[in-house]
């Protein structure tokens, strides 16, 4: 291809000339993606119901919040082993089946919640569907990047993980239908098993490892040693899970507190304690949640015309900065409203660069298994933020400081990518 004729290919819209299989694929990876996110968020949801149920405790009773917390631990620990286990096998059997048996997975284990009557029961389920939700993400976000060409793939990675917000959307809707039968909740989980007809009729394995298949070459396909202990490949592994720490640390800790901080405003403007609830959810699941939806799709157009590590500098110093802003400066919920939407844009649309550009860090016989590391790696990570830095730092001071201080982790992804690589307008590694 000509200098000429390739410049005028990446000036064109980046979805002219994409194949209807490629929109199938995005579409499925996608979907899959959503029903991760509906599993993952209809716990959060109906927790609180289904710990007083199972427990046989009243509300308020503190052991909810107990094993509320330790259910959120053991779920990270499901998608951190799920991830890196589907993740390798993905690298060394294929997308397709590993998608296939992921999805079925949390389908299926969700759906068994509802007979669950012990915490037992509900512990080793959610630890089931977590290993199913971490897998499905690493497979979905390497099969995406692989079929999508150079010059699309950042847009198509940052549509495919902006569905996740359709997913939290949904656990609400289903949620707020079921009220206090929290089992429909798990039974509609599901549903997602029809996919799997869709996906072993539609999707195939990417042409670069079908090829390296037949030819018998790459051994070492979905090796965590040879990820682990070549020094670029571990590098990688090992910026990259550092990189979604910070992510998703700051979600679990921060994110989500947009909902306490209109609920603790709306005290202070003399609201109703029943009434400053419910509009705290509309803040936080409506409003806060639009503006991350909106940073969420925005990520490609913006990591393919800046590059990849100016857009991750971009949305971690513009979160550093809303963060005290939206803490201190709203005088009302009103005002509070208008800043919610920034705060989410920043905070959350960073995590759609991890589907972006994970999967662009590694070769072909190492791709699902490197995103899968740095991505549900940081999970772990991440827990120790939630489980120790944050109540911490919110037991010893007033929320909007506590949160101020927390957004400090924001600078440190901007640390991480002075180190890593700029992947823009660059083929994926062989």
């Amino acid at each position: 291809m000509s200098d000429l004729t390739k410049s005028a290919s990446l000036e064109q819209p980046w979805y002219r000339g994409i194949t209807r299989y490629e929109w199938l694929v995005l579409i499925i990876a996608s979907a899959g993606w959503v029903f991760d996110v509906y599993e993952g968020q209809i716990f959060n949801l109906t927790r609180n119901q289904l710990l007083q149920d199972i427990l046989g405790v009243e509300p308020g009773h503190p052991d909810i919040k107990k094993y509320g917390d330790r259910l959120l631990g053991i779920f990270l620990l499901g998608g951190m082993f799920g991830g890196l286990l589907f993740g390798s096998l993905a690298d060394k059997y294929g997308r397709r089946p590993m998608m296939i048996w992921t999805i079925l997975m949390y389908s299926i284990f969700s759906g068994l919640t509802y007979f669950a009557t012990s915490l037992e029961q509900v512990m080793v389920l959610r630890f089931l569907v977590a290993m199913g939700i971490g897998g499905e993400w690493a497979v979905a976000a390497a099969l995406v990047s692989e079929v999508f060409p150079t010059r699309a793939r950042a847009q198509a990675s940052g549509i495919f993980h902006a569905t996740s917000v359709i997913g939290t959307w949904l656990a609400t809707l289903a949620a707020m239908w079921v009220e206090s039968d929290w089992r429909y909740a798990y039974l509609i989980g599901v549903l997602p098993a029809l996919l799997i007809l869709w996906v072993r009729a539609t999707v195939k394995e990417p042409e670069k490892w079908e090829q390296a298949r037949q030819a018998g070459t790459q051994k070492n396909r979905g090796s965590l040693k040879e990820l682990l202990t070549k020094p670029l490949w571990a590098k990688h592994a090992l910026l990259a899970m550092c990189l979604a720490a910070v992510g998703l640390g700051t979600f679990w800790a921060l994110v989500v507190a947009g909902q306490d901080l209109a609920y603790h405003r709306m005290l202070q403007d003399g609201v109703e304690e029943k009434v400053a609830v419910e509009k705290a959810k509309f803040a936080y699941g409506i409003v806060q949640t639009l503006g991350g939806g909106i940073g969420l799709v925005l990520f490609g157009p913006i990591a393919a015309r800046i590059g990849r590590k100016r857009a991750f500098i971009l949305y971690h110093v513009g979160a550093a900065i809303i963060v005290p802003v939206t803490c201190f400066v709203p005088q009302s919920y009103g005002m509070l409203l208008a800043f919610l939407p920034v705060f989410g844009f920043f905070t959350l649309g960073m995590h759609a660069g991890y589907a972006v550009y994970f999967p662009e860090l590694f070769p072909s016989h190492l791709r699902a298994t490197g995103t899968s590391f740095g991505f549900n790696g940081g999970r772990m990570l991440a827990f120790s933020v939630l489980w120790y830095v944050a109540p911490w730092l919110k037991g010893q001071m007033a929320l909007p400081l506590a949160l101020t201080w927390l957004g400090g982790l924001f600078l440190v992804g901007v640390l991480l990518m002075a180190v890593l690589p700029e992947t823009k307008g660059k083929d994926l590694p062989e």
